[in-house]
């Protein structure tokens, strides 16, 4: 069912706004698949300024160009490795969301009985005020880690981290805004190593802990993580044949096998169902389901401000009646 079939839509940019809209007011229920472009379109920023501004250092000595490779780079010792990666974690996790795009996203779908599936691992949904048992991270959380090798009393475990992660911070020298915001003193040369009693060791099982993110066979998947799963699982069981919307948002083509795929056959199973994509450059669907499907190539933040601004409108019309 998967390949170069896929078809984009020549319908306007309106027009789909328009029939989205109605998808929203007329379905059962909604099921929210969000990936990377998602993040992207809310403002978080893995090169230019930021990563300029907060990772400059490692920038000149290593020659990594983005804050997504650096999380790949082979650091020579774990003061250095924990010094990136307290950094990397705290910009993406505890930091201000940038922008209200997830907010905007919630007054859409908060009436409807919903569900989000993604492979972000930044937590916005539940900070934005989704309800996390409406969530399943299948990913990770940046807010968590975990044994490099879980095994024994650390399997299927995992460790909240801002404690731990705020102390590396303030070992290099940074400080913090009464908002949370990463701070940088005037004048002060931030260090490129933390201390090394600051280095995470798993309770459980004594091994240096890693963050909780899914990268091969280790990836611990915790009791949350589990529970999760049998959510999504129960809320597909509970809409099997009903008026389902999928609506996808900013996923690409490294993990389609996650949500993307599932969604298109999903879509084809179910005759009641509709399948929206909202992604720049990549809106696309089978031909099989193109009767059933929305199409929307544009910026995810564009297109959620327009849908979020009319629901307003509407619902203050309803309340002057």
């Amino acid at each position: 069912m998967y390949g170069m079939w896929a078809e984009k839509s020549n319908k306007g940019y309106k027009e789909s706004v328009k029939e989205l809209k109605e998808a929203l007011d007329t379905c059962d229920a909604v099921l929210i698949g969000a990936g990377a472009g998602l993040s992207t379109a809310a403002g978080y920023k893995y090169s230019g300024g930021i990563f300029d501004r907060y990772f400059g250092d490692f920038r000149d000595k290593y020659g990594i160009r983005d804050i997504y490779s650096g999380g790949f780079y082979p650091f020579p010792s774990s003061e250095e490795y924990w010094a990136w990666w307290s950094r990397h974690i705290y910009l993406n996790r505890y930091t201000p969301i940038p922008s209200g795009l997830y907010d905007k996203l919630l007054l859409i779908v908060k009436d409807k009985d919903y569900f989000v599936l993604t492979t972000n691992v930044d937590h916005c949904f539940q900070r934005s005020g989704f309800d996390k048992k409406r969530l399943f991270y299948t990913q990770g959380d940046y807010g968590l880690f975990q044994s490099r090798n879980p095994h024994g009393a650390s399997k299927g475990k995992t460790y909240d981290n801002e404690d731990m992660i705020r102390k590396m911070l303030i070992s290099q020298g940074f400080e913090f805004g009464n908002d949370g915001a990463l701070i940088i003193p005037d004048g002060k040369k931030i260090k490129m190593e933390i201390e090394t009693r600051f280095i995470p060791c798993c309770p459980d099982d004594g091994a240096e802990m890693v963050p909780n993110l899914r990268s091969d066979n280790t990836f611990a998947e915790d009791e949350g993580w589990h529970r999760a799963a049998e959510s999504y699982s129960e809320f597909l069981h509970k809409n099997d044949g009903r008026r389902l919307l999928f609506l996808e948002l900013g996923v690409g083509g490294n993990t389609p096998g996650i949500i993307k795929y599932p969604f298109w056959q999903m879509t084809a199973q179910n005759e009641n169902a509709i399948y929206a994509c909202i992604n720049m450059g990549e809106a696309a669907a089978p031909n099989d389901i193109m009767e059933q499907s929305i199409l929307i190539d544009s910026d995810i933040a564009l297109c959620i401000g327009d849908i979020c601004e009319q629901a307003i409108k509407r619902g203050a019309e309803r309340g002057n009646r």
